[in-house]
């Protein structure tokens, strides 16, 4: 009991820390380029209107990329305090990216921040400009790198199992770097922190338009960013695609999760809009899992398989097994597959023993038995099977929120920029308004999509290698407990700290000699 108490907290605190961090991550990303595109537009007509627009986004941008490197620091730190046990199996995999990312991506960025903030009048406008791609590019490199060793999390490639150190090892580092799982995920995440970044300039932009103030400046970004945000969605859709695919292939059941499938079939069709039934208790009930729901015919077999009358399995199929899968084979049950893990678990137990008596007919008789049975490993410390089953409720939900906010910012977009082109932006209150109260929910959106990727994946930490439970420091319940509330007391004034600047500097818009 205490070391679940102690497991849950520690699962509260990160996911408190990568919440709060991942409100400023996507506006750091989009904002970058969106500055360096207004910057661009500067250097190559020489308008000071441009320059003094660019400041502005600017200084916003700095405001926000400071508190989020905070805030992502500590959450490095926590793999090292909450995770010792996680850190230490796949420290020299899942350490590799994150080392590149602050050796390479991270000083880039810090290096040509300074330039950008502080060359004004010091370097020349083309040096200047060049610096701010920089940051923008070293920017989203950061964040390659970060979703390529969450995504190894989701999907580990390039790895090989060592029974003699007890610890993974990389294999195949291009395998992890270039994995269609990692380059997926970074696309369709750095893509939705454009659509927020636009959704931002559009708001504050809309902002000044109903105080008339700075009307004329407000405008241009206002187009820059209509135009950058409908780029963005488009590039988001095409992304989410190909992300939601790789889950089927990698995650059955976090795409069941996000469906509430239960029971498979093929020609298996797409959720639009459904309500759960909260009746629905078990996998192994009759009780339909729908009070009400929309569904498109044949679409998730597609989207799953690329075929429309592929089987996709639900999450009764991937518990209970015996399904064909593609290669042909009958798909293990859940218990089979725990009892596979035992048996590895037990074989390496047996490894031990015989290396330490350098008995090395034992060692080849037991490291056989732990190669056929290690792709089950992770599933030997499952003692349910119903543990396999994220939070259905909560993955459906995220999903589909951040799936309908999506579809609402094309359409946004498409009528900013249809009323842009006719020149009747200026007279529309009603939808500068809208432009507006859209902000919150881009980073609704954000956060929707964050929560399906890291709650759709449990109980795993790593896939079907390390369940949660596993990878846990052993920490005094109480310890975790008293950081998590000095960092939910810490990240919270940043927040507030953090709004009152961004709110001040809006109030104060477009100066040439801040």
């Amino acid at each position: 009991m205490q070391e679940l108490a102690s497991v849950d907290w520690s699962r509260a605190q990160f996911a408190l820390t990568a919440l709060y961090h991942f409100l400023f991550v996507p506006l750091t990303l989009g904002l970058s380029f969106i500055v360096a595109f207004m910057e661009s537009l500067y250097v190559a007509t020489g308008k000071q209107e441009w320059l003094k627009i660019t400041k502005f986004w600017l200084r916003l941008f700095g405001i926000n990329f400071a508190i989020g490197v905070a805030t992502g620091i500590i959450m490095e730190f926590e793999f090292g305090t909450n995770w010792a046990n996680y850190s230490w199996f796949v420290g020299d995999i899942f350490g590799a990216p994150l080392a590149i990312e602050g050796l390479l991506a991270f000083f880039l960025e810090a290096t040509f921040f300074a330039v950008m903030f502080f060359g004004w009048g010091r370097v020349s406008k083309k040096f200047h400009l060049l610096s701010t791609w920089l940051v923008a590019i070293g920017s989203n490199l950061s964040a390659y790198w970060i979703l390529i060793a969450n995504a190894w999390m989701q999907n580990p490639v390039g790895t090989s199992f060592n029974p003699d150190t007890m610890r993974n090892e990389m294999s195949n580092f291009l395998d992890i770097a270039l994995s269609h799982f990692g380059v997926a995920k970074f696309m369709h995440t750095v893509g939705g922190g454009y659509v927020t970044a636009a959704l931002f300039v559009l708001g504050i932009s809309a902002f000044y338009m109903l105080k008339n103030k700075d009307f004329a400046l407000a405008k241009k970004s206002f187009i820059v960013a209509a135009s950058f945000g409908m780029l963005s969605s488009l590039f988001v859709l095409f992304s989410g695609d190909e992300s939601a695919y790789q889950v089927a292939q990698k995650q059955p059941m976090k795409l069941a999760a996000m469906e509430g499938l239960y029971k498979g079939s093929n020609g298996a069709g797409l959720i639009g809009v459904g309500i759960l039934n909260p009746a629905k208790q078990s996998h192994a009930d009759s009780t339909d899992p729908f009070v009400m729901k929309v569904e498109i015919p044949y679409a998730l077999s597609y989207l799953a398989e690329r075929d429309l009358d592929a089987f996709v399995p639900g999450i009764t199929d991937l518990i209970e097994g015996g399904y064909t899968l593609k290669s042909g084979k009958q798909a293990l049950s859940a218990e089979e597959r725990i009892a596979s893990g035992r048996l590895a678990i037990a074989a390496l137990a047996d490894y031990r023993k015989a290396l330490a008596a350098k008995d090395e007919e034992a060692m080849r008789t037991s490291r056989a038995v732990l190669e056929e049975n290690f792709p089950n490993f992770g599933y030997g410390y499952i003692k349910d099977p119903a543990e396999l089953i994220p939070p259905v409720g909560l993955t459906f939900y995220a999903f589909h929120v951040m799936v309908a906010l999506g579809g609402y910012f094309v359409l946004m977009f498409l009528l900013v920029l249809w009323f842009g082109r006719k020149e009747r932006i200026a007279g529309m209150r009603w939808l500068q308004t809208v432009c507006l109260w859209t902000i919150p929910l881009a980073y609704i959106a954000s956060q929707a999509g964050w929560i399906v990727a890291e709650v759709g994946r449990q109980p795993w930490v790593i896939q079907d290698l390390m369940p949660t439970t596993a990878a846990v420091s052993k920490l005094q319940t109480g310890s975790v407990q008293l950081t998590f509330f000095l960092f939910l007391i810490l990240f919270t004034v940043l927040l507030v700290a953090e709004l009152r600047i961004m709110t001040r500097a809006i109030k104060q818009g477009p100066d040439m000699d801040s």
